[in-house]
């Protein structure tokens, strides 16, 4: 089918709605509500106007493009002064009914609505009602997430991927006309709610309503005191995603250049969670073992991922045992800097403070739990997200594109293995782990490093793996997003155990799309393939590239652990699990169970 735009020729599909013509035809429209892969119904924010003509009418209608199908002959034009007319009006009334406290705004700068009002040529605000923002509700109860209605605009977003992405629906659209904003449900707090602290309804928010509780001043009160040894950590997917707060390539490997603008800010020690990761495949892989040899409890579900571990603990908290007990690398490298760390450079561990950077808003509640506290003291101290870090590095006058490259400072934690970077891609804990168990059941390495059969984007994958005569052929499962994991767990209640170990991750792509992760404008899950693929071949390149090869592994058992699943081990790198749902859920589900006994 043929139409035009601004006068120039388009071929379209039949039921293609304007505005997916225009962007692929190279014709920008504004928008503050349709994001491209998130799957939910646009045309609340009415700012993607556009001027249309029919085939044989003569009249011009100013409509939606996020909601008006193109037509054959139809002739659309996107600049002309009525639109544009239009359209600052639209954002005028949007920023009337919004929080103008934009300089204090944690979007400040990066901000969608301030991006689309310089766009549509917005000159100056004319109205302003407080008497409606500032009456909305403002959250901070969660360690993660913060939910702030007097800067919503409405769009929606965040309860489609809540809902649709994710299967969690803990966010509902309550009230009607000026009073509605994007509520929780049950009227509870985020920290009682639902809520997983997963953070994709952050990446998906256009302005600051949903927000990363931010802890940047905490962190530069840990790096300026004086009298404490601050080590910082950070994740793998850190290395190939913070580049793009940058402007540099994505996917880029920019561990090198994080650990100087690291050691600029006032770090100690800069330490690589990749060293605990290859840890946790010793822990967790020999706990999997020992579960297939004494019948425990399987599938062994992995532990690494706290939004994971918080839906569990909220939804399905008779299913707990099922998760690992080994503590997730950021946890456990917090247990062995304030332990281990400690005794090698021979340091009072109250001087320590642990603070992370990582791709993930639930590690912040992670770092809180009380389950994780060495001799009184947190194991972790302060957790920012990858967009917190790049925020602070602009702070302080830094651009990563121009700093020089600088080595991890430990002797004794610094070298890590090919199999721990890629924990930061779906799928990526599994193979690393079956690097480890494979060697361990057989004696003998697999035949190809690399284990690809559970590689992939499919939010559920599956193989078999032979861990040899023994114990047989052994089945594996990858998941992530918790609406693909809702529907593994429902299959294993109903269906009854069909695997032996299953890894789960909370974000589309594992760590790489991790809701701490730098936004996209307009694109949900963003360049996440692109940080995937830089984090396999920094495996690629690794000379060591399973975790029991790192020889630092192997010191820290000999000098200090033990043995994996041992007494000191057992005590600083593993953990138990809550039953944490929340007290209307336990009303509600007795009240369905009484329905369903009296039909």
């Amino acid at each position: 089918m043929i139409g035009s735009i601004n006068g120039k020729q388009v071929e379209f599909n039949k039921n293609q709605v304007v505005l997916t013509v225009a962007k692929a035809n190279n014709h920008f429209i504004p928008t503050l509500c349709e994001m491209a892969d998130l799957n939910h119904t646009p045309g609340t924010c009415r700012v993607c106007l556009v001027d249309i003509q029919k085939k044989n009418d003569s009249q011009h209608r100013i409509v939606t493009a996020c909601t008006t199908p193109m037509e054959e002959g139809m002739s659309v034009l996107t600049r002309t002064p009525k639109v544009r007319q239009m359209q600052r009006l639209q954002v005028e009334l949007l920023i009337a009914d919004h929080n103008q406290d934009c300089a204090a705004c944690i979007r400040h700068g990066n901000c969608e609505l301030q991006d689309v009002a310089q766009f549509v040529g917005l000159k100056q605000t004319r109205y302003t009602y407080p008497q409606f923002y500032q009456r909305r509700s403002r959250d901070d109860s969660s360690p993660a997430v913060v939910r702030d209605m007097s800067k919503c605009i409405r769009c929606f977003r965040c309860v489609a991927v809540c809902r649709d992405i994710q299967g969690i629906d803990a966010l509902v659209i309550t009230e009607k006309g000026l009073e509605t904003e994007i509520s929780v449900r049950d009227h509870l707090p985020l920290n009682q709610s639902d809520c997983v602290s997963c953070g994709q309804c952050i990446l998906v928010c256009p302005v600051g309503a949903l927000a990363e509780k931010n802890d940047i001043e905490a962190a530069l009160d840990l790096l300026f005191d004086p009298e404490l040894v601050t080590v910082v950590q950070f994740a793998p997917a850190i290395r190939t995603a913070i580049g793009e707060e940058f402007n540099m390539t994505k996917g880029e490997n920019l561990e090198g250049k994080i650990i100087t603008a690291l050691k600029q800010l006032g770090a100690d020690v800069v330490l690589d969670t990749n060293f605990t990761a290859d840890l946790v495949i010793m822990e967790e892989g020999t706990e999997l073992l020992e579960r297939i040899k004494n019948k425990g409890v399987l599938p062994m579900f992995t532990s690494c991922c706290p939004g994971w571990v918080n839906f569990v603990e909220k939804n399905y908290p008779d299913m707990r045992e099922h998760i690992s007990t080994t503590r997730s690398p950021q946890q456990a490298l917090g247990s062995m800097a304030k332990t281990y760390l400690a005794q090698k450079m021979g340091l009072d561990p109250s001087r320590i403070r642990v603070i992370s950077i990582m791709p993930c808003t639930a590690k912040k509640g992670e770092a809180n739990r009380p389950e994780f506290k060495t001799k009184g003291f947190l194991d972790v101290d302060v957790v920012l997200t990858t967009r917190e870090l790049a925020r602070l590095l602009k702070r302080e006058g830094m651009d990563l594109a121009d700093l020089p490259d600088s080595g991890f400072d430990s002797p004794w934690m610094s070298d890590y293995s090919g199999a721990a970077v890629i924990f930061g891609n779906t799928g990526g804990v599994m193979e690393a782990a079956v690097r480890t168990v494979y060697k361990v059941a057989t004696g003998k390495e697999l035949a190809t490093v690399e284990y690809t059969d559970l590689r992939g984007e499919e939010n559920f994958r599956e193989a078999v793996v032979d861990l040899g005569p023994d114990l047989g052929s052994r089945k594996l499962a990858v998941v992530h997003t918790l609406k693909a994991a809702r529907r593994l767990l429902e299959s294993i209640k109903t269906d009854g155990n069909t695997y032996d170990f299953v890894e789960v991750m909370a974000c589309p792509g594992g760590c790489a799309g991790g809701g701490g992760q730098p936004r996209s404008k307009h694109s949900y899950q963003g360049t996440w393939q692109e940080r995937k693929k830089g984090l396999y071949t920094i495996d690629q390149h690794r000379p060591i590239r399973q975790s029991h090869n790192n020889p630092m592994i192997t010191v820290l058992y000999e000098d200090f652990l033990g043995a994996p699943m041992g007494e000191t081990s057992h005590h600083l790198l593993h953990t138990t699990y809550r039953d944490r749902r929340h007290t209307i859920k336990h009303t509600m589900d007795e009240i369905w169970k009484e329905i369903e006994q009296r039909t």
